[in-house]
């Protein structure tokens, strides 16, 4: 085992890990992006090749990363240091941290919206406003040069807050807080859905199988999917497993975070698509779902007023629950590498995290033409953490846990030093070696288009 740094701050409770845990995994894409591409590839038929596919995949990828950084004790940097010394492998570790860096520098651009668009719910301004106009309103906001970057600051500054209390004071308890909260805004808006009239065409095209529209891009949609939504390759769950006590299974935390984040993705297409459909609107996806077509139809809503703000703080909540777990990720390892102190860290991390954010905002307007390799700084970021780093990371980490550490060594952490039996321990190797690894090399290889939609 690792020698001790020190006390180090860590969860409290059980409840504690999964809210945060579950927190970094459910973000924004959950509720837009899995409710779309569900629809769009055969439905029950997609959501049942993306839970398989979170089982087989996801489910040991997660464990994987919970492994290291449980055994290590360390931050995404430091762990790979301490299991591996004087290695490349700590390279990894780098990406991960630099991963959470550049995802929240341009996360944060759309977290700003969430908030704007959560404050002109409350002031109604979504009210006797055509579709064409609630357009016309997006486009203006996310284009112009100052409110764009005022809110996304803001966002920043709760993200900062939150974190600079420390692990238990701080991330555990507002967790504990936010994912309950974020629960029950799901169950309201799931109750006001499913009651529309003609609420029954969006949930067929939510959850009826049609296997017809099921081709090889629909299985690399689902796999992708039970991939970056689980908060896999960036660190964070490295970050996370370093502060889980020795009590807790492995296994579980694991398994009960993909049920928990696959559970708001449903139930965010339960909230969305019956209204989108009884309201007689395309199911878009992206943004201009989120913040185009769904302000038209709260107003048209009976109570939309108070539906419009419980979506948008939603969104925020969302939002939230995943910048916490990114800069965690950054100030863990500055704080641990650098011994720097958490107060520091923090202001430091996000203080650089939103100047780059700044220029990913600002590319939707005044920096639209600033093209780096054609693309948008924006697009940029985007497309080197998401496509490259993401897939990368989590493959040497699946590599690292499934080759390079001790069999006996990952036996003691899935079994709390021989606490519990591990029956499924030999198909876990066998997954974390073979399947998964080539999984996630398809994952990567989807992502950068070498395999073509």
């Amino acid at each position: 085992m690792p020698e001790q740094i020190g006390k180090r701050d860590s969860f409290a409770s059980k409840f504690g890990v999964i809210a945060a845990a579950a927190g970094s995994a459910v973000g924004l894409g959950n509720i837009w992006r899995f409710p779309y591409i569900t629809g769009e590839n055969g439905g029950g038929a997609f959501i049942l090749i993306y839970l398989f596919f979170v089982v087989v995949i996801g489910i040991p990828a997660m464990m994987a990363e919970l492994i290291i950084g449980h055994r290590a004790k360390r931050n995404a940097i430091g762990s790979f240091r301490v299991l591996k010394p004087n290695s490349p492998w700590v390279i990894v570790g780098y990406m991960g941290v630099l991963t959470g860096f550049l995802i929240l520098a341009f996360y944060s651009t759309i977290a700003g919206w969430t908030l704007h668009y959560t404050y002109l719910s409350i002031i109604d301004a979504f009210s006797n406003k055509t579709p064409e106009q609630l357009s016309n309103i997006f486009e203006k906001f996310h284009t112009s040069a100052l409110l764009p970057v005022f809110w996304q600051v803001i966002f920043m500054i709760f993200t900062a807050g939150i974190v600079i209390a420390g692990v238990s004071k701080g991330i555990e308890r507002y967790t504990k807080i936010l994912m309950p909260l974020l629960f029950v805004i799901l169950i309201i808006l799931d109750l006001r859905a499913v009651t529309l009239p003609g609420a029954k065409e969006g949930l067929n095209f939510l959850f009826k199988p049609d296997f017809s529209k099921v081709t090889s891009v629909t299985i690399l949609e689902a796999l992708g999917q039970a991939f970056f939504s689980l908060s896999l390759g960036m660190g964070v769950l490295i970050t996370y497993g370093s502060y889980i006590e020795k009590d807790n299974k492995l296994i579980n935390v694991a398994s009960e975070v993909a049920l928990f984040d696959t559970l708001v993705a449903i139930m965010a297409g339960i909230a969305i698509f019956p209204a989108v459909f009884a309201f007689h609107f395309t199911p878009n996806a992206g943004p201009g779902l989120v913040f185009k077509t769904l302000p038209a139809i709260f107003q048209q809503m009976p109570a939309g007023y108070i539906f419009a703000i419980l979506f948008f703080l939603l969104l925020f909540v969302a939002a939230l629950t995943s910048s916490i777990s990114l800069l965690e990720v950054v100030v863990a390892a500055m704080t641990e590498e650098l011994k720097m102190n958490r107060k520091n860290a923090t202001l430091i991390g996000s203080i650089t995290i939103t100047i780059l954010g700044i220029f990913a905002t600002l590319s939707f307007g005044k920096l639209s033409g600033f093209l780096i390799f054609k693309k948008t700084i924006f697009d940029l970021l985007d497309f080197v953490s998401s496509n490259i780093l993401l897939p990368l990371g989590g493959l040497f980490i699946v590599l690292f846990v499934g080759w390079v550490m001790k069999k006996d060594d990952v036996l003691d952490e899935l079994s709390n030093k021989r606490k519990y039996g591990v029956p499924y321990f030999g198909t876990y190797m066998f997954l974390v070696r073979y399947v998964v690894p080539v999984a996630i090399a398809f994952i990567f290889l989807y992502s950068v288009g070498i395999i073509a939609k």
